[in-house]
């Protein structure tokens, strides 16, 4: 018996020494999703964890979009992973400057003070080298475990980012490929394969929201304001396109998608004229574009059971 024992635990070391993890099927993580979530019953409060896709604007506008209430607190880097939030001796790049701001609490502490409702995590791009040296569903669960056995009835969500415009892929076809391989099948699939997360983690596709909007958007010809995919990326300071961060467009879409995930509610008909979150007016969609931005928004949430909201709602 004791040889037995001892053969399984070399057995277990060799296999994580060469990457392997205990995973669930896609069948098996669909099961996880097959209720939805109830919807919340007041405002939320709020912790993002991540980097610079998450910014200090998009959290704000998500802010108004939801009401009064509606609080958040956030924990950011430059490019980090989740790891660099987690382990204490590892340095969170940009730590300083991202986090300047009044919302800006430690994570750790956050979690643990069971004093939030939902918790926002996102894994930094590149996903495949967080995935490979970073150790991303590890880090994922070691969160959700952390939310859930503090307070239970705190929602964890995995916000679903992008990849650079100039992808040599192809930006729609990453983002195609990514959400089942990397986001589901490695971050998802590893992370709930334990059982001691005591709950999902839901989705906040704002990988799937763009592309979608994008695909209808450039195949109209464009809108008002708006027409490709560029448009919704920031100017650098030297005049070139950003190719990985939004600007107040991209910002309000994610922030759309983040309202119609959390609230379960169809955020056609909000407003779309923000602040950003140094209190000056964000750059405003024209009236068009913002009601398709609303119901892409919609029709990707209520097509997609890991969101957590009903499907096939209108």
């Amino acid at each position: 018996m004791y040889l037995q024992r001892s053969l399984k635990y070399v057995m277990v070391l060799a296999l994580a020494a060469c990457g392997w993890q205990k995973s669930l099927d896609p069948a098996e993580l669909s099961a996880l999703y097959a209720l939805p979530l109830p919807p919340p019953d007041k405002p939320l409060r709020v912790f993002h964890i991540g980097h610079s896709l998450v910014g200090r604007d998009m959290p704000v506008m998500l802010e108004q979009l939801a009401g009064q209430g509606h609080d958040h607190r956030s924990q950011l880097g430059w490019g980090v992973a989740l790891k660099s939030h987690w382990e204490p001796d590892v340095p969170i790049n940009g730590f300083e400057q991202e986090n300047a701001h009044p919302r800006y609490q430690d994570a750790t502490e956050a979690i643990k003070s069971g004093d939030f409702d939902a918790l926002v995590l996102t894994e930094m791009v590149e996903i495949k080298d967080a995935i490979k040296y970073f150790d991303s569903p590890t880090y994922l669960r070691h969160w959700a475990h952390l939310a859930h056995n503090t307070r239970p009835t705190m929602r964890v969500y995995l916000y679903e980012t992008w990849h650079q415009l100039d992808d040599p892929q192809g930006w729609l076809q990453r983002l195609d490929d990514d959400l089942s391989r990397h986001w589901e099948g490695e971050l998802l699939a590893k992370a709930l394969a334990h059982g001691d997360t005591t709950a999902p983690i839901y989705v906040i596709p704002a990988g799937q929201v763009m592309a979608r909007f994008v695909r209808r958007l450039e195949k109209d010809g464009g809108r008002p304001g708006l027409s490709s995919r560029e448009d919704l990326f920031a100017m650098t300071a030297n005049g070139t396109r950003d190719n990985i961060h939004i600007n107040d467009l991209g910002s309000y879409l994610v922030a759309l998608t983040h309202y119609a995930v959390m609230y379960h509610r169809s955020p056609v008909g909000l407003p779309h004229r923000l602040l950003r979150a140094d209190g000056s007016a964000a750059d405003a969609p024209s009236d068009e574009v913002a009601k398709m931005m609303q119901e892409v928004v919609w029709e990707v949430v209520t097509s997609y059971p890991k969101t957590g909201v009903l499907q096939g709602k209108r």
